[in-house]
């Protein structure tokens, strides 16, 4: 009956989408897949994980396995590189969905692990995967319903059998300048006493959990005060109206260059109902706009939320010795009703109510709440009664952002069958929210629930005011102020290396080695050779760039216009030895250094540089060209910084060529893929493209999600070799593979010590 309830409330919510555009429509923040992907996303995991943990000796779609296994966290608001893949249609995603849903329901009805007789399901058991599938799918309802709140109101219909709005978005209300005590309720700072907290889910009780909820903590909790509810539309409206978004004062780093990337002026799901400026506004629900309900708690992001803070400290003050923040996890938790808080539900499971009680019914009695999809919308703030601290809507309505970073408890454990669910965000940028929203259904709606987002993400999410005289009991994953959380830019980080892809190749050391490597006679003439003299000396892995030209010339590309490309062309010694045979040569790179170097090198050809001998110790040598680089090939050459995965954007810019070479920048592209399907864009028909690489995946410069291989199968163990994939992308844009072959290089670090890679070289 889970199951069904589970999927069924799933499907419903996808017969809200109008057609199939939307389906394949971007969000309009671009940071997430298109809707077919999650569609398909949520019965794969069942598929996936069943395998994994042994119940299913097989898949159902090897292909949809894939394509749909692993969904998107985008690392900041700026990150637009989205998944351009041609996705299966709507009826092959959902005839694959009818295939698991029979194939899961099999699983329930006959697997040996479960018998007529019932069987406990705890963390050891095969089937604790098959709760895993439950609550994932349930996770993605609730995400997926902030997408479709997100999609543009024509393409979204209310689906038969959605729960109803909450009975007051049917309210009239102004569309601008609320009152206080009319259109939304005055918030009365309310005193909490301090005490201990602790937190953790007990290892034996009896529902599922994902991994970061076990485990324990004793938080002390210093006497504070918060806000009876969380704050409104009304109230944020006079932020808004006062110019809170165009104030840069309230907002930290990362947020302000949020609020200008997005260009930001109200709250997202704020509809303008008049001229910019009037702040008139009605409000997105799911799938509606309605009038704007001032008494509705606001959904912002984090950000929004702390500059709302600043703000109301400098109109009114705090009632404390410290400014305005928000809620702390372990606050929230002396705040929660005690007929369900921690301590109740310890002593007894039916105290977490969302095991006994079911969304029709949350809503009833002194405890009721907004929660388990009890209405499909936010409600009044002063609609419920107040738990035991006073505070309203401290479980359910709309999420609440805090102060914690997303962290692990003491004993955290992975469960070896989802082992990245929660590792990969212990990373200080991500948020902790709490107390669930209106579409909280599940583990969700736990009071042992513990969920995070990014800080510029809108997840049915709010906030409450809280000021207290100590510091906020808060876990923080790096030091420094939460607010400088999410571009790099708290303290531990400025202190330390960075790894911004950006910045990796325009350091004078690294500029120094590659005008080494591209320029192997420089230095003959000031007496220091290439590589110290010594027996076997390899020399076979000197003139590394000429030796990559020369495979393309000798693989004899049809000469349409004579053109050559040269992608990642480093300081361009390279590009200078395409034009000893090519009419015309584009070259470009990601670095301004050695786009700089390489044009010096074409108009002077004197660039002095320092070569590494022993520690400290460098010489000074002047680059030197090889031979039958003249004035007049020097001249052929054209170069410019570019970006190798907006490839298929230059086309039209660049023209097209008969020669393609791509050294050793394959596995240093944030997205590999992208470049590779937008070089049959830019080759001439007959035309060749020779790929050199060594595919040293680094998740400093391509996230392990773009990774072509390097990597085992999570449910079989077999290797994915990037050769392979490589030539499963380039067959399927409509190249063939001509030539192979190991192509040996010699990197030089000091005298004594040198990088001898062999990297495979193809021609297609």
């Amino acid at each position: 009956e889970y199951f069904d309830n589970s999927w069924t409330l799933y499907e419903t919510m996808f017969g809200g989408l109008k057609g199939e555009e939307p389906f394949y429509r971007p969000p309009v923040h671009g940071l997430r897949h298109p809707q077919i992907f999650y569609y398909g996303h949520t019965a794969c995991l069942y598929i996936n994980k069943l395998r994994v943990a042994g119940v299913l000796d097989k898949p159902v779609n090897a292909y949809f396995e894939s394509i749909f296994e692993v969904g998107v966290d985008e690392m900041l608001w700026d990150d637009m590189h989205k998944n351009d893949m041609v996705w299966p249609t709507v009826a092959e995603v959902h005839k694959y969905r009818k295939e698991v849903y029979e194939t899961v329901m099999e699983a329930i009805n006959n697997h040996f692990s479960l018998s007529d007789e019932g069987v406990a399901v705890d963390q050891d058991h095969p089937m604790w995967a098959l709760f895993m599938g439950f609550e994932h799918e349930r996770i993605h309802l609730e995400t997926s319903s902030v997408l479709f709140r997100e999609t543009p109101l024509h393409l979204v219909q209310t689906p038969a059998n959605w729960p109803s709005l909450h009975p007051s978005a049917r309210r009239d209300t102004p569309t601008s300048h609320p009152k206080e005590g009319i259109d939304y309720p005055p918030n009365t700072m309310i005193s909490v006493s301090g005490t201990n907290v602790d937190l953790g889910k007990p290892a034996d009780f009896p529902s599922y959990g994902w991994d970061n909820e076990y485990g324990e903590r004793r938080v002390d909790v210093p006497d504070f005060r918060a806000s009876e509810h969380m704050i409104t539309n009304g109230e944020f409206w006079h932020f808004v109206a006062d110019g809170g978004y165009l104030t840069k004062d309230f907002w930290c780093d990362d947020g302000w260059a949020w609020r200008k990337h997005r260009n930001m002026k109200w709250p997202f799901f704020w509809t303008p109902a008049g001229p910019e400026g009037s702040h008139e506004y009605t409000l997105r629900t799911i799938f509606e706009v309605i009038s704007m309900q001032w008494d509705w708690p606001v959904d912002v992001n984090y950000y929004e939320a702390k500059a709302f803070c600043s703000w109301k400290m400098e109109k009114d003050g705090s009632p404390t010795s410290r400014a305005y923040r928000i809620l702390t996890e372990a606050e929230h938790h002396l705040m929660r009703p005690k007929e369900h808080d921690l301590v109740a539900a310890r002593e007894d499971s039916a105290a977490d109510k969302v095991m006994v009680t079911a969304g029709a019914n949350f809503a009833d009695g002194p405890t009721g709440a907004n929660l388990n999809m009890a209405y499909s919308s936010h409600n009044p703030v002063g609609f419920f009664p107040p738990s035991s601290s006073g505070h309203r809507d401290v479980t359910g309505n709309a999420w609440e952002w805090t102060e914690d970073h997303f962290n692990p408890l003491k004993g955290f454990e992975i469960h070896h069958v989802y082992n990245d669910f929660s590792t990969p965000c212990f990373d200080g940028k991500h948020s902790m929210i709490v107390g669930g929203s209106f579409m909280s259904t599940g583990d969700e709606a736990s009071v042992f629930a513990r969920f995070h987002f990014r800080p510029h993400f809108l997840q049915h999410s709010g906030f409450r005011l809280v000021a207290s005289n100590d510091e906020a009991p808060a876990t923080h994953l790096s030091p420094g102020s939460f607010a400088g959380q999410a571009a790099a830019r708290d303290e531990a980080e400025e202190a330390a290396p960075t790894k911004d892809t950006t910045s990796v190749y325009e350091t004078n050391d690294l500029l120094n080695m590659y005008l080494g490597l591209h320029f192997p006679l420089s230095g003959a003439k000031e007496g220091i050779a290439p590589i110290l003299p010594h027996e076997n000396v390899p020399a076979h892995g000197l003139r590394f760039p000429q030796r990559v030209a020369q495979l393309l010339v000798s693989l004899k590309p049809d000469r349409t216009n004579n053109r050559a490309l040269d992608i990642g062309c480093g300081v361009g010694g390279m590009s200078f030895e395409l034009a000893k045979t090519f009419g015309h040569v584009e070259a470009f790179d990601f670095s301004e250094s050695f786009i700089s170097a390489a044009k010096e090198m074409q108009r002077k050809g004197n660039i002095k540089f320092h070569i590494p001998i022993e520690a400290d110790i460098k010489a000074e040598v002047q680059a030197v060209h090889g031979d039958g680089i003249t004035p007049d090939v020097l001249e052929k050459v054209n170069f410019f910084a570019g970006d190798a995965c907006a490839l298929k954007e230059y086309a039209r810019d660049i023209g097209s060529f008969d020669g393609i070479v791509m050294s050793n920048l394959l596995c240093r592209l944030p997205d590999p893929k992208a470049c590779l399907d937008g070089i049959s864009h830019v080759v001439n028909q007959g035309g060749v493209v020779v790929m050199v690489t060594p595919f040293s995946w680094l998740e400093e410069f391509t996230p392990r999600g773009k990774w072509l291989g390097g990597f085992n199968d999570p449910v079989s163990g077999e290797p994915y070799h990037s050769k392979d994939k490589l030539q499963e992308i380039m067959e399927g844009n409509g190249f063939e593979k001509i030539h192979e072959e190991e192509m040996p290089l010699v990197i030089r670090e000091h005298q004594r010590k040198y990088q001898y890679i062999i990297s495979q070289a193809t021609g297609w």
